[in-house]
């Protein structure tokens, strides 16, 4: 294994900075390849069928052109539709990021947990077999929030974030029947850690659970064996349109240090 060989983040925009920050945690060194697909975003209002050929494609072209040790696909809504597409597809390990119902079947004393993702991950039947798997005894109210993914999107390209509209955003999660009884909440979408206290603000009373440091530790194992640089490497992100990227000063907390379009 070439000791420069980046691994490779793909997400529909920033959301998988919550997937990359835990992991430069546990892999400081590594070097990173982040890629957004601005031209394709958002992910959770197209269809299976976009998404189930569209990310394949494009995981295919960044593999051929960065030789990644690894992919992540740093997103739920590609994850619960495509990622089997992808491992068909590609020569090499890909991690996926599926909702993390399990650890919060286990925190939660109510046994009423709130999925908060996209419209797409939320309707995905990967959920409902999670909750079978994990949380048989739980109530799982589920709620599509378009307007966080956006918000995330602006806080990262160095807006000011209305912590009233993140309510509004998830709100309805919690209108909902048996929704008052909530007291742990999946963030089903990559982009909602960002949103992190904006959103524990706005409902105190709950606890909010994501995979990222799970997918950190997975990705830690599944190169234990590699070599690294001997210090960290300048991380590169790549846009696939021509979008307003965030800055390089919100982005050097996740290494990132370039930008460019693909």
């Amino acid at each position: 294994m070439n000791a420069n060989a980046p691994i490779l983040f793909f997400d529909s925009g920033v959301g998988g900075l919550s997937v990359l920050g835990p992991t430069l945690k546990l892999l400081p060194n590594a070097p990173i390849v982040y890629a957004a697909d601005s031209a394709g975003f958002p992910y959770g209002k197209r269809s299976e069928a976009e998404i189930a050929s569209r990310v394949p494609a494009l995981l295919g072209r960044l593999v051929e052109r960065f030789h990644p040790r690894l992919a992540v696909i740093a997103c739920n809504t590609a994850s619960t539709i495509a990622l089997e597409h992808v491992r068909s597809a590609l020569d090499l390990s890909v991690v996926g990021t599926v909702p993390a119902i399990k650890p919060a079947a286990e925190m939660s004393k109510t046994r009423v947990i709130g999925v908060l993702g996209t419209e797409a991950t939320v309707r995905q039947p990967y959920v409902d077999d999670l909750g079978a798997k994990f949380a048989v005894d739980c109530t799982i109210i589920r709620h599509g929030s378009p307007e966080l993914v956006e918000l995330a999107e602006a806080k990262l390209g160095g807006d000011t974030v209305d912590p009233a509209a993140v309510k509004a955003a998830a709100q309805p999660m919690f209108d909902a029947a048996e929704g008052e009884r909530i007291d742990t909440v999946v963030l089903a979408c990559t982009h909602f850690p960002l949103l992190g206290e904006e959103l524990q603000a706005a409902f105190p009373q709950v606890r909010y659970v994501h995979g990222g440091e799970g997918i950190a530790r997975r990705i830690a194992y599944l190169t234990r064996d590699q070599v690294w640089p001997s210090a960290p490497s300048p991380g590169l992100m790549l846009f696939t349109s021509s979008a307003r990227p965030p800055s390089l000063a919100a982005l050097a907390p996740f290494g990132i240090r370039e930008i460019k379009s693909l």
